[in-house]
């Protein structure tokens, strides 16, 4: 089982994420908790690129991520999905799309990533762009790349025209108490998981 987490910066991807996995662990399944970018060679300088320690135009980032994610599948996803452990991902190819489309055309974005594995579980965090600048404000000290009202207005539209992008996708309002957003994550992941 092949799980995204998916939304704006701020939406709580992490958080929920981390609850989904200890809840999975405690149920007994084995599962492997990762997220894009990634800690690999080639995460870092997207993660670098997003934190303005350095500067490329978003081409070139969109490319280090496909390389990233390819690199991702083939060393810690895929390996493990065939050892039936459940792995849940905080940040996918939707995140590249939503986020890239800003300015390089949707259909460009969707070829890049078409040859990757599709999840069976893809979870859209929905927070409204002020409520999610200001878990952002009050959980680190940094601003990154596309963290403004107004990109992530339009990266919160391009998420939500994605939402049929793929199949078993479950919108879930993350303007909730993060207790709430969980529970309505479970109720999405227990109809596919039991």
């Amino acid at each position: 089982m092949f799980i995204t987490i998916e939304g704006i910066d701020g939406a709580g991807l992490s958080t929920q994420s981390g609850l989904l996995n200890e809840y999975l662990l405690k149920k007994g399944k084995k599962t492997l908790l990762t997220k894009e970018p990634t800690n690999s060679l080639i995460g870092g300088l997207v993660k670098a690129a997003l934190k303005k320690e350095w500067s490329t135009n978003n081409i070139a980032l969109q490319t280090l991520l496909v390389a990233d994610r390819a690199h991702h599948l083939a060393s810690e996803i895929e390996p493990v999905l065939k050892k039936n452990v459940i792995v849940i991902c905080d940040r996918y190819i939707l995140s590249s799309i939503a986020y890239g489309s800003l300015d390089i055309p949707l259909q460009h974005l969707k070829q890049l990533n078409s040859i990757f594995r599709k999840p069976d579980i893809t979870i859209l965090l929905d927070a409204h762009p002020k409520i999610a600048l200001e878990r952002i404000k009050t959980s680190r000290y940094s601003v990154e790349l596309f963290e403004t009202e107004q990109h992530l207005t339009q990266v919160r539209k391009n998420y939500l025209s994605l939402k049929n992008f793929f199949s078993n996708t479950y919108v879930i309002d993350a303007n909730n108490p993060a207790d709430q957003v969980f529970k309505d994550i479970l109720k999405a992941v227990e109809k596919k998981i039991y």
